[in-house]
């Protein structure tokens, strides 16, 4: 057997040494060999995100500036919420990504250039975002800004134009030079004869109504000019605003009109704004009211003037003075909607009709009515009723009163205690088929109380006539008739029956007298 020297010995071990380091790389596992970071050697503005499933583990400058917040609680779906605006088909989960490997996304919007791309890297999941659009060069931005004022301005519908320090003209838009052939002039200092009654100078920081007026004498053309001041002269803005001028002057000529017919009424009128202040008055309020001119003139307030009123005895006298003020305050707002509607007994008396009605914008206009002559004469013939009918009641006969259509419209009480029947308790105005059936219920056959009805409801060859009926008590009366006024007939019941025709005229057709002979 060989004997090894130690030389042999220190090679071996030297070889079985090397030999176990190679084993040992080679049955390293694969994790731990060195691989390159999927964020390597992108741009400063590439927008890159790293997911291992749901979370975040790493992001890209450009990733951090887009998303501005704080990526400690930063997952799939944040980044989803904030991306569904452009790109809507971006995955629900990650599993989508792992599911189908690559996926590229399309954005909604055409003007953003590129496309999203989502990456399955052994388990990572790399989302890129396109980067922004480069901004353009500052010559390239200022050039565009001015072309995109110059056609605004170019194209606005109002005249705008710029006046140096000596007001002399500069620059006008198209709507301006359109203006200057309306109104005839091509002088170069077009502000002062196309606007002369306003200055540059003067008009600065407000807005100056001035006119125009168009060639040939024509219309004028009202615009509301507006001045700014620059370093190196005046920019002028014109706006038009002559449908505002026409309506003004329609509100003036119809405010003009109201108050000429306003003047003319002899109702008084006294119109409140929202702020309860008078706005408006006419002449004849003061003639009811007594109230000086000067006094309505100051434009009082609602309750001073129901004060003053007061105070010259021209409404009644409150009941309670404590009360006065609640009860103003009902009265108003009774006329605010429109349910205040009173007759006033004056302690002069006189009586006045007075209504508040509601108005556009909060007014209330409240409306004085002179009706005294109207209700002296309605309590003269309320008098004269009463008296013609205490008249009726006195007499002996029984008497009614039919109307031209018919309708029972008076009867005495000798009239209602013959026949046992008050016409005035009835729930229904009674006719006179109603009073006939009445009559012939209590009478004996006749053919007069027929030839009653048919004489009510005729209203020709009418002449006063009679005839006998008999009760069923057996007494004997005279049936009456007489046309009066207004197609009416009176029927008079008695108890004195004339002496019949000497011409032996069968019964029941009567005497006849005609009523123009009478």
């Amino acid at each position: 057997m060989l004997e090894l020297g130690l030389a042999d010995w220190g090679l071996i071990a030297g070889v079985a040494i090397l030999t176990a380091g190679l084993g040992v790389y080679w049955l390293a596992p694969r994790h731990f060999r060195p691989v390159a970071s999927p964020l390597c050697g992108i741009g400063a503005r590439d927008r890159v995100f790293l997911f291992d499933g749901p979370d975040l583990i790493d992001v890209s400058s450009g990733g951090q500036a887009f998303l501005n917040t704080d990526l400690a609680d930063f997952d799939w779906s944040r980044l989803r919420d904030a991306l569904m605006g452009t790109f809507p088909d971006f995955p629900k989960s990650p599993k989508d990504v792992q599911s189908h490997g690559n996926l590229t996304i399309p954005a909604k919007d055409r003007k953003v250039q590129g496309d999203l791309v989502c990456e399955w890297i052994d388990g990572i999941i790399r989302v890129h975002l396109p980067a922004p659009a480069r901004p353009e060069t500052q010559p390239q931005a200022v050039s565009k800004e001015l072309e995109t004022l110059r056609m605004a301005m170019g194209q606005a519908p109002y005249p705008v134009w710029h006046i140096g320090q000596d007001c002399k003209l500069d620059w006008g838009n198209g709507a301006y030079d359109d203006l200057r052939r309306k109104v005839g002039t091509n002088k170069p200092d077009d502000y002062g004869p196309m606007f002369p009654s306003i200055s540059a100078k003067d008009a600065i920081g407000q807005k100056t109504r001035a006119s125009a007026l168009m060639e040939n004498g024509g219309k004028k053309l009202w615009f509301d000019v507006t001045v700014v001041p620059q370093e190196t002269g005046y920019l002028c803005y014109a706006v038009d605003i002559n449908a505002v001028v026409d309506a003004e002057i329609a509100q003036r000529n119809f405010v003009q009109t109201l108050a000429k017919t306003f003047a003319q009424l002899s109702i008084g009128l006294a119109i409140f704004d929202r702020n309860r202040q008078l706005a408006l008055f006419n002449p004849a309020l003061i003639d009811l009211t007594a109230l000086p001119a000067d006094f309505l003139s100051a434009r009082p307030n609602l309750l001073s003037f129901f004060d003053r009123l007061r105070d010259h005895r021209m409404m009644p006298e409150p009941k309670n003075y404590g009360s006065w003020r609640h009860q103003m305050a009902d009265l108003v707002a009774a006329a605010a909607d429109g349910r205040y509607q009173e007759t006033w007994t004056l302690p002069s008396g006189a009586v006045y009709s007075v209504s508040g009605r509601p108005h556009p914008d909060g007014a209330v206009a409240f409306l004085f009515e002179d009706i005294t002559a109207e209700i002296t004469l309605t309590r003269r013939f309320r008098t004269d009723l009463e008296i013609s009918q205490s008249m009726l009641d006195q007499m002996e006969d029984a008497i009614v009163v039919f109307a031209e259509n018919g309708a029972l419209c008076s009867s005495n009480h000798a009239y209602r205690k013959l026949w046992n029947v008050d016409p005035e308790a009835s729930f229904v105005q009674m006719a006179i088929l109603d009073a006939t059936r009445t009559w012939q219920g209590q009478c004996q056959a006749s053919p007069v109380l027929g030839e009653v009805r048919d004489f009510v409801e005729t209203q020709e060859n009418r002449a006063e006539w009679w005839g006998k009926i008999q009760l069923k008590t057996g007494l004997d009366l005279c049936c009456g008739v007489y046309p009066v006024s207004h197609g009416a007939t009176m029927v008079v019941f008695s108890r004195n029956i004339p002496v019949d025709p000497p011409n032996g005229a069968p019964f029941p057709v009567p005497q006849i007298v005609d009523a123009t002979d009478a």
